[in-house]
């Protein structure tokens, strides 16, 4: 059974950092590309962020690139998301994606 589980969602001022992770099980990880999504109120689920399986390529969503960095332990089968530079436009749920799965979530806040 395909689980992902994010954690590491706050409240943080604009300007601060926080790092996310996925949880991963129930599939081969170390073969699978992976994704962070967000939505914030009102707006539709965007894309954010994509690590393929092969030489640890990444791409960005214009918004965060820069700022952003996905990567993932394929030894511990987990996915994080390191953001920096917050700013209250980044407020969303972020949903990791993997295997056609989605996880539940992780709400992430930035307002001073």
């Amino acid at each position: 059974q395909v689980q992902l589980v994010e954690s590491g969602g706050g409240l943080v001022q604009p300007g601060g950092s926080l790092r996310l992770s996925c949880a991963a099980s129930g599939f081969t990880f170390s073969r699978v590309a992976m994704s962070w999504y967000r939505q914030a109120p009102g707006k539709e689920r965007e894309w954010v962020a994509t690590i393929v399986t092969t030489g640890g390529i990444t791409n960005y969503a214009d918004s965060v690139k820069g700022r952003f960095t996905i990567s993932k332990d394929n030894a511990k089968n987990t996915m994080y998301l390191q953001m920096n530079s917050l700013k209250p436009e980044d407020t969303a749920v972020y949903y990791c994606r993997g295997a056609g799965y989605w996880g539940r979530g992780t709400q992430v806040t930035v307002s001073s």
